[in-house]
């Protein structure tokens, strides 16, 4: 194990040493070591001396910590039906943010060149040169090639499909800095992770907005699937359902039958309009009876579905998020997961209702540019130490 200087980052950034002393303890490395590679890191301006920590009987020992206004993060969500974007420090506390009015459909070219304008706009709002930026994340609603970091097949996304966004957006800013791709539920579910349960060895987040998705975080990290296909539950068909045909094509699909779009299209033929998952959302929060029975029967099929990823992943925590996330789909999804599902698999499972609604995939999306840009083989190589030994 390499003991350079990103790995006492990583040390003092999780909070497993807070002191120079800590440190120490930690490693087994002398007090010059442990001061050469802390110095290394203050003079980077990666961490910062916060106070002193708790008494020793003495001098009380300097405090370290991540110093979370190194730099900022650009973060860009595209949902269906909009989009957003936000300027964040690296703890994911939002400086600026900006919606823009741009559906998936109209193209990839059409909507990135607006969030490129929108990133510019917060830019000088907040008066932050393009090179203050450490990274760039943006969450998309479909599947993601982990290799390419770009969309994959995504049903409900006309003309994206292997459309290189990242290279897009280092062209359209300018930045040298990376820029993460990823699936919009996955963002999602690493940002309620990283807000309230962090100990949770293994969490699942399904959003149901115009489509479905789920987002599976395992030890701190999402998991993809060898395709980023892993969570698209959206597409698992149901036998009950021949007839209605799915965005993707498919015959009946969950999507085709429990999103909002298809309870969109349900309220318009009992004359009540709406168009999307969004609009759906709204009618819920007026209280519309129909569309509260209808989300309610939605998240009964949802359930069924959900079933059986329970039992593959056995979750600690199952949230429901998106713009449908209420206490009528949460009703429906309980009705049926529990019955349908081994009760050694839900024993100690808790479902309920995301927390952090809008910020989950801003805050998912800063979590992963972080983990990425500060991880500690970055650290290392950035200060020129990509291979240190153990010193003594």
């Amino acid at each position: 194990m390499t003991t350079g200087p990103g790995e006492f980052f990583d040390l003092i950034r999780y909070g497993h040493a807070r002191t120079r002393g800590d440190l120490q303890a930690v490693t087994g490395l002398s007090r010059m070591t442990v001061a050469q590679r802390v110095d290394a890191l203050l003079s980077a301006s990666l961490i910062r001396e916060a106070g002193s920590d708790r008494p020793s009987g003495g001098r009380r020992p300097t405090r370290l910590e991540f110093n979370t206004e190194h730099s900022l993060v650009v973060a860009a969500t595209i949902d269906t039906t909009h989009s957003r974007v936000a300027l964040t420090d690296l703890a994911g506390l939002m400086l600026a943010e900006e919606s823009i009015d741009l559906a998936v459909v109209d193209g990839p070219e059409k909507v990135l060149h607006g969030i490129t304008e929108a990133i510019h706009r917060l830019l000088a709002q907040t008066d932050t040169a393009v090179s203050g930026v450490s990274g760039i994340g943006i969450s998309v609603p479909g599947p993601v090639d982990p290799r390419s970091s770009r969309p994959s097949q995504p049903p409900i996304m006309p003309g994206w499909d292997a459309y290189p966004i990242a290279e897009y957006l280092h062209d359209a800013v300018p930045v040298s800095v990376p820029v993460l791709v990823e699936n919009d539920a996955n963002a999602m579910a690493i940002g309620e992770h990283s807000v309230g349960f962090k100990d949770c060895p293994s969490l699942a987040l399904v959003k149901i907005s115009t489509g479905i998705g789920t987002g599976i975080v395992i030890n701190g990290r999402v998991y993809q699937g060898i395709d980023g296909g892993a969570g698209d539950i959206g597409h698992v068909r149901l036998g009950d359902h021949p007839d209605v045909i799915c965005q993707c094509g498919a015959r009946g699909c969950l999507a085709a039958v429990a999103s909002g779009r298809a309870i969109a299209q349900k309220l318009t033929a009992l004359g009540i309009k709406a168009s999307s998952g969004r609009d759906v959302g709204d009618l819920l929060a007026q209280g519309n009876v129909e569309a509260l029975r209808l989300t309610h029967e939605a998240g009964r099929r949802i359930g069924e579905v959900m079933a059986t990823l329970v039992c593959l992943i056995n979750p600690g925590v199952l949230l429901i998020g998106g713009p449908l996330a209420s206490s009528s789909l949460l009703s429906g999804v309980r009705e049926t997961l529990y019955p349908m599902s081994l009760p050694r698999a839900t024993r100690n499972l808790d479902v309920r209702l995301a927390t952090t609604g809008d910020m989950a995939g801003i805050t998912g999306l800063t979590r992963l540019v972080v983990d990425k840009v500060f991880s500690s083989s970055a650290v290392n190589a950035r200060l020129n130490e990509p291979d240190l030994a153990p010193a003594r």
